[in-house]
C-alpha cells in the first residue's frame, strides 16, 4: 500500500511527532510511505531517515492558534493550486491513502481526492468558528475517515462524519527511565514544557510562580519551549514571559529534543493549558518519565489525566489557584510519588506507543477498506 502523508507545517510540534511515530509502523507492514510538507525542516528530515519518501509543498507560512475569516479566504485561494501539487503526487506515488496531518490542508485535499484516493484526517486541536466549517465541509466532500487524539477535538467535528463517525486513539509514548535529581535536595524543581504560546499559559505559569516563591523559596522554575511556525506573535509572547519573570529563580531553557533529560531534573511537570488546547504530548511524557504533573482542567487533559490518581487537575483556572494546587502538594511529597507511580503504570499501558501504532494501523486500513463516494454504484 502506498501512503501520501500531507502535513502543513515543516518544523516538529506535537501533531508532525505523531506521525513520526507512526511511520516505522506503517513500513512494518510493508506499506510505502511518501511525506510531502512545507520547506525542508525537521519533518522532512526525520522522515527520509526513517526511509520515507520527501517532497516539499507550496502552503502558509501558517500561523498557529485561532483564525479569522480571512484566514480562511486565504486557505480556499491558494487550494486550486496546492490541490495541483497533491494531485501530481497522488499520480506519481499511485497513492491509495491520503493522511491528512493538518487542518489548513483539507480544502485543497477536497479538491484533488473527489476521484482520487481515499482521505483519512488525523485531528490533534480543537477546531471552531470558520475553521471547524472549513474543515468539516471539506471532509464531508470526499467522505474523509477521521481519527483525533481525544474526544475534546473529536466532538465539533461530528456532524461533518455522517454515519462514519470519528475513532478517538490517544497519543503514545516511549518506556522513559525514572528521574535521577542531581540539583540539590533543598530546590524543588517545576517546570512547564512546550511551544511558547498563550494557549499553552506560561504566563499563568509565571504569575503562579511569584505567589509560590514568596511561601515556598525553595522553588526553582523552569520554562523549556521556543516559539514554532514562525509565529510573530508567540515571538512578542515570549519577550513578554521574560519580563515576568523579572526577579523570579526562572530559568529559560530554550527548545531542546532531549525532554526525558529534562524531565529528569523536575520534581513537578506544571501544564497550564489555556481552555482549547487537546491532550498535550509532554503530559504522557511526564507520565512515562515518572514526574508528577498538576495541569488546569483544560480541554482534553481531564480525558488523560484523572484528578488524584495519575496527576492533579485544577479547575479554576486562575494563577492564584495553581500556585494553592501546587502549595499543597508540596507539603504532602507522598500523594505526588503515588500520583507519579500510577501514571507511569498507566503510561506503560494505555499510553505506551505499541498501543498508538496499533490502533493507528488498524484506523488507517479500516480507512482504505472503505469504498470512495466517487466509485459507489447507484
Amino acid at each position: 500500500m502506498n501512503i501520501l502523508c500531507l502535513d502543513q507545517f515543516g518544523e516538529l510540534g506535537g501533531a508532525q511527532r505523531c506521525l513520526l511515530d507512526l511511520i516505522p509502523a506503517m513500513a512494518d507492514r510493508g506499506w510505502s510511505v511518501h511525506v510531502a510538507a512545507p520547506g525542508n525542516g525537521q519533518l522532512a528530515e526525520r522522515a527520509a531517515a526513517m526511509q520515507a519518501t520527501v517532497d516539499p509543498i507550496r502552503c502558509g507560512p501558517y500561523s498557529s492558534g485561532k483564525k479569522t475569516l480571512a484566514d480562511m479566504a486565504r486557505f480556499l485561494g491558494e487550494a486550486p493550486r496546492l490541490a495541483g501539487e497533491i494531485r501530481g503526487l497522488v499520480w506519481r506515488y499511485d497513492a491509495d491513502l491520503i493522511y491528512v496531518n493538518g487542518p489548513r490542508l483539507l480544502p485543497a485535499v477536497a479538491l484533488a481526492a473527489r476521484k482520487g484516493p481515499r482521505v483519512l484526517f488525523h485531528s490533534h486541536s480543537l477546531l471552531d468558528g470558520p475553521a471547524r466549517r472549513l474543515a468539516g465541509r471539506s471532509l464531508a466532500m470526499v467522505r474523509a475517515a477521521v481519527v483525533a487524539s481525544c474526544r475534546f477535538v473529536a466532538t465539533p467535528l461530528l456532524p461533518y462524519c455522517g454515519d462514519r463517525g470519528i475513532r478517538v486513539v490517544y497519543n503514545g509514548v516511549r518506556h522513559m527511565s525514572l528521574p535521577s535529581r542531581a540539583a540539590a535536595a533543598a530546590e524543588f524543581r517545576i517546570g512547564a514544557i512546550g511551544r511558547i504560546s498563550p494557549e499553552k499559559g506560561q504566563a499563568d505559569f509565571l504569575h503562579a510562580a511569584r505567589i509560590l516563591h514568596s511561601a515556598a523559596p525553595e522553588c526553582r522554575f523552569l520554562i523549556c519551549g521556543a516559539p514554532l511556525f514562525s509565529d510573530p506573535a508567540a515571538m512578542r509572547y515570549c519577550a513578554a514571559l521574560e519580563a515576568l519573570a523579572e526577579g523570579l529563580p526562572v530559568e529559560f531553557a530554550g527548545w531542546t529534543e532531549d525532554v526525558e533529560g529534562v524531565l529528569a531534573t523536575l520534581d513537578l511537570l506544571v501544564v497550564p493549558s489555556a481552555a482549547i488546547d487537546a491532550t498535550p504530548r509532554v503530559i504522557l511524557e511526564a507520565f512515562a518519565a515518572g514526574v508528577p504533573v498538576v495541569a488546569f482542567a483544560s480541554g482534553g487533559i481531564p480525558e488523560i489525566v484523572e484528578h488524584g490518581v495519575t496527576g492533579f487537575l485544577v479547575e479554576q483556572r486562575s494563577p492564584k489557584a495553581l500556585a494553592s494546587a501546587i502549595g499543597d502538594l508540596l507539603r504532602e511529597p507522598a500523594r505526588l510519588r503515588e500520583a507519579a507511580d500510577n501514571a507511569r503504570a498507566k503510561a506503560c499501558t494505555e499510553f505506551s506507543l505499541e498501543r498508538y501504532r496499533a490502533q493507528m494501523i488498524e484506523v488507517i486500513e479500516a480507512a482504505v477498506r472503505e469504498p470512495h463516494p466517487a466509485r459507489r454504484l447507484g
